[in-house]
């Protein structure tokens, strides 16, 4: 037996009971006559004690001896601790130790295992391993386990069913590239890794498995940020004979369990908008609304009066910055700096202050009166001690702008709390989108969801004014989860392709199975799927999903770990009918 207790066990009540422990070396403390040794496993630390009253020389020099890192067992009994620490759960009690066993001696690690450790990102994702030892990473990997299990609880209690489905599938045109996968057994052919399970759901559908989700991992082939990863996790849901209103419902359900589970937070009903609104009042489609400072839209007060920056805009809208009126120009001037930047690429910004006696001072006073100015406060929700920051330009590069205006100043402000959870349902989006450089549309989505009801004669018409029935999860300013009622009927499918630009021998080629399929009785069916490591991320108080995955990547997708992607040998690219021309 390695232990008889873990290093996070021992209390009062132990004292003078026998224990075994193991664990690692975390810190050695040698006072000459006496020795602490603090092990520590995932569980907590436990301080051990030799001394050379009670303890065997040679035990007492080995130790000494010990270094950092090497993994022992001990034998001893529990004791009261004379100095008691109250940071740590043994506070109360060390180890006399009697038998003390080297399991596997450790050499100097590269950066030391503390919470604040003295080792960079990259050398601490090189010795991942090592890192996970330290509370902050491990704390956040069980962290990751508790909310991963409470989601499998509360889909397993409400109904759902799990059902694997295939990581080896077919490449198809849409979404982002697929990572390919090179056959043995069937020369110039490949598979691909999945973006996402979605047409097997939808056949489970089929099938009559009326309720179906899955933790799954998912890969997508795509460019890298700090909340992206080529590999990630989904959960993914789907649901037959339900409308948008019982997903709705199902999957608020869940997010109001995790709060519950994770965080004893009671949320009421999630707010609703539009797709519309929320790009009207928010500047994007996943605002955050721990905060306010919504868009006012000042083209008809600001334009026609002499500034001609403003009577060329498509879009004039400004916000209103919570005690911004203090703000001194130079302060002022770093924030124009700021939305000039390429990343943003404002062209300048308005502003104006408004002050606590009641009156308004602009940048742009020579065009507009103290009546002008407090008709934008108005619109802007302003108030005596705010300040109003004004952009201006074409109506999206605009609204993009001063979305990521909104975000910086709200986090300078300190408005963006971890721990405050805002979530929200977006819908209605837009079925299809156009791409401006080919004039062709795409779907917005996915080609299998469906347009609101009453909305499919549109396609032919105004294909840019349909409506999808699909909704997102938005929380404090992040996407969770997105997902919509699929379309279910061959034929309205078969229209969708067509004006996706696909020839129907294309459509049949690449999602023919799935056609058949709808022939036999497809229900009306419809799912969501939930980011699981960006989820857990923003339930841990942070947005960085790396620190939430075991083994992740880096921004060029490599594990430095184990130093992939890597090169292969001839024969196994002869085995796979493939030749690197470089």
């Amino acid at each position: 037996m390695y232990r008889s207790n873990t290093c996070g066990e021992l209390r009062a009540a132990h004292i003078t009971s026998e224990v075994t422990l193991s664990g690692w070396v975390h810190k050695v403390r040698d006072k000459g006559f006496v020795v602490w040794v603090d092990l520590r496993d995932r569980y907590g630390i436990t301080q051990l004690v030799f001394d050379q009253d009670r303890t065997a020389k040679e035990l007492l020099d080995n130790a000494i001896a010990l270094g950092r890192e090497t993994v022992i067992q001990i034998k001893g009994e529990v004791i009261e601790r004379a100095s008691k620490n109250p940071n740590i759960l043994t506070g109360d009690i060390e180890v006399l130790v009697s038998e003390l066993q080297i399991l596997n001696e450790s050499i100097l690690p590269p950066f030391t295992i503390e919470d604040k450790t003295d080792g960079g990102e990259d050398l601490r994702m090189k010795y991942r391993y090592l890192d996970i030892r330290r509370n902050p990473v491990k704390d956040n990997l069980m962290f990751r386990h508790k909310v991963t299990m409470e989601v499998r609880k509360y889909l397993s209690d409400n109904g759902f069913i799990e059902v694997e489905t295939p990581y080896l599938i077919k490449s198809t045109p849409e979404g982002a590239r697929d990572f390919l996968v090179p056959s043995r057994m069937n020369e110039g052919q490949f598979y691909a890794l999945p973006q996402s399970p979605q047409t097997f759901k939808q056949l489970l559908m089929v099938g009559g498995m009326d309720k179906y989700f899955q933790i799954v991992k998912c890969f997508r082939d795509e460019d890298l940020r700090a909340d992206r990863q080529p590999e990630f996790t989904q959960i993914d849901c789907e649901m037959a004979f339900v409308e948008q209103e019982d997903i709705l419902n199902a999957f608020e359900g869940l997010t109001k369990h995790l709060l519950k589970e994770v965080h004893s937070i009671d949320s009421g009903d999630f707010p609703r908008i539009t797709y519309d609104d929320a790009m009207r009042l928010y500047g994007n489609d996943k605002p955050d609304i721990r905060f306010e400072m919504k868009f006012g839209e000042l083209n008809t007060l600001a334009q026609h009066k002499g500034f001609n920056v403003f009577n060329s805009a498509e879009l004039v809208v400004g916000i209103a910055v919570p005690g911004g009126a203090s703000y001194t120009r130079k302060e002022i001037d770093k924030l124009v700096d700021w939305v000039k930047r390429p990343q943003v690429a404002a062209k300048g910004m308005v502003y104006v202050k408004c002050n606590e006696d009641g009156t308004y001072k602009s940048s742009v006073d020579k065009f507009y009166g103290q009546e002008d100015l407090a008709k934008w406060a108005e619109a802007t929700n302003a108030k005596s001690g705010d300040l109003i920051c004004v952009l201006s330009g074409n109506t999206n590069e605009t609204r993009t702008q001063l979305s990521a205006l909104r975000m910086e100043l709200a986090e300078r402000l300190g408005l963006r709390k971890p721990n405050e959870f805002a979530p929200l349902w977006v819908l209605d989006f837009p079925l299809l989108e156009l791409d401006e450089e080919t004039g062709t549309y795409h779907a917005m989505h996915h080609p299998f969801t469906s347009p609101k009801p009453g909305q499919l004669e549109l396609l032919e018409t105004n294909p840019g004014d349909v409506k999808a029935n699909a909704y997102d999860l938005v929380l404090n300013g992040n996407e969770i989860g997105g997902g919509s009622i699929r379309i279910h009927d061959k034929k309205i499918q078969a229209t969708m392709f067509k004006h996706l630009g696909f020839t129907p021998e294309e459509a049949k080629a690449q999602f023919g199975f799935l056609m058949d399929a709808f022939q036999y009785g497809a229900p009306p069916h419809g799912g969501i799927a939930f980011g699981l490591d960006r989820l857990v991320a923003i339930l841990g108080g942070q947005e960085t999903i790396r620190d939430f995955i075991a083994f992740p990547k880096n921004n060029s997708g490599r594990d430095v770990m184990i130093d992939a992607p890597a090169t292969i040998d001839n024969e196994q690219l002869k085995e796979l009918h493939l030749k690197l021309d470089l």
